[in-house]
C-alpha cells in the first residue's frame, strides 16, 4: 500500500511498484489508510509523513500495532532527525527522503520483504 496526499506522488510510486510486479493499493488519507489495514493484510506500506489527516509517525504506529509483521517505510520530502528518530520507534523498517530514484526505492523494498520472509 502506498500512502500519500500528493496525488502526482501518489500514482508515481504506483506506476513504479505495478512495473515490476507488485500489487499495489494507494490511499490518500490516514483514516482511509487504517480502514484497509483494519480490512486487509498487506506486505508493505509506503507513507508519507504529511498527511491532511494526521501524522504519518502517528499513522504509522497504528498500523504497526494493527500488523505488526508488514513492513512499512516512511518516504517524506520533510526530513528531520526527529521524526527519523519518531520513526524508527514507532516500528518504521527505512526511512526514505524523497526524491527516491526508482532504483532506490526497488531496492530497499525488496531487501525490506527479504528481512522479513527470513525473519
Amino acid at each position: 500500500m502506498v500512502v500519500d496526499d500528493d496525488k502526482a506522488t501518489l500514482q508515481i510510486l504506483e506506476r513504479i511498484l505495478r512495473k515490476h510486479g507488485y500489487n499495489v493499493d494507494i490511499a490518500e488519507t490516514g483514516r482511509e489508510a487504517e480502514e484497509k489495514v483494519n480490512n486487509k493484510p498487506f506486505d508493505l506500506a509506503l507513507l508519507d509523513v504529511k498527511l491532511p489527516d494526521t501524522d504519518g509517525v502517528d499513522l504509522l504506529s497504528e498500523i504497526h500495532r494493527v500488523r505488526p509483521k508488514m513492513v512499512k517505510i516512511i518516504i517524506t520530502g520533510f526530513a528531520s532527525m526527529e521524526n527519523g528518530i519518531r520513526a524508527m520507534d514507532a516500528g518504521a523498517d527505512a526511512y526514505l527522503v524523497k526524491p527516491v530514484t526508482s532504483e532506490e526505492l526497488l531496492k530497499i523494498v525488496e531487501q525490506k520483504l527479504r528481512e522479513r520472509e527470513n525473519a
